[in-house]
């Protein structure tokens, strides 16, 4: 009998590209979302529910688990960067922190055996040491990322033998999805690239991780595949690629076009951090497969195939935009 999995926030950037994948292998998988991109980001499959709800709203998160015996949650749904955030700190709070708890207990007493959930890389801060890895302390900078780190500590006290947790660490994920971003640092880049021809570059030598959106998919299905002895009660960071902005810059140059020109300019922004990848590597077959080219490249196709419409200026693409526009930051 196949696993049943449900995803919160999986009709999101990573979760429109993440639930296809587990539909495929033959998972029954439930996504509840509130759906702000539409639904029509998942196509309909056999295997495949939809709810349509808010992450707050107890009673339907709890009647959602109820209805099946779920084995697996994958907690994606989050308010998911920092300038979106930092609009309506309440509203962040309330999504990203308030409603984690309740989520753990209702998904414990519903019967959920395994609870993976969405972290970030930003837990750390800035370090100096060349290779941040899981067992460097966290000096969150942002609301963002402190309410990270406190949900991890959160699902922490719930850590036994018969409620299996693991948390991941992603970088920055980026590439195309049918729940587009173009607000993450890949996708900017090459979004203005293709449609602006110039490329304007804050500072250049901080180093950002990136992954390709298809191989943080991968990560997750990696987790789930594991043997529970080697994920359970676990951290892991899940990066791609550790590049400077500049260098990215220039593999969206190399991608779109020597036409394409980079600006650079000053910042106050000098956050630089290189996460290592290697335990997630040594622990579960999770190895990356898709680079940082292949995700400009997926979103050039994109461009050309006029899969999304009026990328430089279309809500739907743009978090903060999105939010403000149905009142909901």
């Amino acid at each position: 009998m196949s696993k049943k999995i449900f995803v919160t926030g999986g009709a999101g950037y990573v979760g429109s590209i993440l639930v296809p994948k587990l539909l495929t292998l033959g998972y029954d998988v439930t996504v509840y979302d509130l759906m702000i991109y539409g639904s029509n980001v998942l196509e309909e499959h056999p295997n495949l529910k939809k709810i349509k709800g808010d992450i707050r709203d107890l009673s339907l998160i709890k009647k959602s688990l109820n209805e099946h015996r779920y084995n697996i949650i994958i907690h994606l749904a989050c308010i998911s960067n920092d300038p979106s955030f930092e609009l309506n700190p309440s509203l962040g709070k309330s999504i990203n922190l308030d409603a984690f708890r309740p989520l753990v207990e209702t998904s414990i007493n519903s019967g959920i055996e395994h609870f993976i959930y969405a972290s970030s890389s930003s837990v750390y801060g800035v370090k100096n040491e060349k290779n941040v890895s899981e067992d460097m302390t966290l000096e969150p900078l942002t609301d963002y990322s402190i309410y990270k780190a406190e949900c991890e500590s959160i699902l922490s006290e719930f850590e036994s033998n018969d409620f299996i947790t693991t948390t991941l660490r992603p970088a920055t994920v980026c590439g195309f999805s049918p729940r587009q971003r173009l607000d993450v640092v890949v996708n900017i880049l090459t979004n203005l690239a293709f449609h602006k021809r110039e490329i304007t570059i804050f500072g250049g030598k901080q180093l950002r991780p990136n992954i390709n959106i298809q191989d943080m998919a991968s990560a997750y299905i990696n987790i789930i595949k594991s043997p529970i002895e080697k994920i359970n009660k676990q951290i892991f960071n899940v990066g791609g690629e550790n590049h400077s902005v500049e260098e990215l810059a220039n593999i969206v140059k190399d991608k779109i076009g020597l036409d394409v020109s980079l600006i650079t300019t000053p910042t106050d922004d000098n956050r630089s951090y290189h996460i290592s990848s290697q335990k997630i590597f040594e622990t579960t077959e999770f190895k990356p497969t898709f680079s940082i080219e292949d995700a400009v490249e997926s979103l050039k196709t994109a461009f050309e195939k006029n899969k999304l419409q009026d990328p430089l200026t279309n809500k739907l693409y743009f978090n903060i935009k999105t939010m403000q526009s149905i009142k909901i930051l």
